[in-house]
């Protein structure tokens, strides 16, 4: 683990925990996924300091290997699981590929803010996370990623960005390391 610091604006970043994909065959339970977001949720709104929560509704319009699913999303599968407790200030990113800056306003919106630095948690760790996370790093956003607050269905998947992506695109820690670093940080 190599957290060193949290810049002034740092905003963080949930992704896809939503009440379509929650009950998804995890690596990790889901629950302790999200009382870590939930933490650091807490922690980030005690400081003032950004909250985005991003769910996915669809998926590029590629052509894949893999078949797409044909049938409409069932009502409320895009809704945020109520532990994130959704308040009016939070930014809402509704995405449509697996990173939450591709086809959406979220550059825009975090730089006008003035955020220079995201810490990412969420599902699923080799794809939505680990994408959000690449797009940031590509946009010049410092990154951090709290590893004990995310999990894939695949256990690979989930290793390999841990272990070979995620260090390359920024720095690692736990739910804790952030919180503690948000407490001693200067503003």
């Amino acid at each position: 683990m190599a957290l060193t610091t949290l810049d002034p604006n740092t905003a963080l970043i949930i992704v896809d925990l939503q009440k379509g994909i929650v009950d998804s065959p995890f690596i990790h339970p889901i629950d302790k996924v999200v009382e870590r977001s939930r933490a650091l949720l807490n922690a980030f709104r005690e400081h003032g300091l950004p909250v985005v929560l991003v769910n996915v509704a669809g998926g590029a319009p590629g052509r894949t290997e893999r078949p797409r699913r044909s049938e409409p999303f069932p009502t409320g599968w895009t809704d945020f699981i109520p532990e994130l407790d959704q308040q009016p200030d939070d930014i809402v990113v509704t995405k449509r590929t697996w990173g939450a800056f591709a086809s959406t306003d979220l550059e825009d919106r975090l730089k006008a803010l003035g955020v220079s630095q995201i810490v990412v948690t969420g599902v699923a760790t080799g794809t939505g996370v680990e994408s959000t996370a690449r797009q940031a790093y590509e946009q010049g956003f410092n990154v951090t990623l709290a590893l004990d607050a995310m999990t894939d269905a695949r256990l690979e998947a989930h290793d390999y960005s841990i272990k070979n992506v995620f260090p390359k695109l920024g720095e690692t820690g736990t739910t804790q390391d952030i919180i503690d670093l948000l407490a001693t940080r200067s503003t």
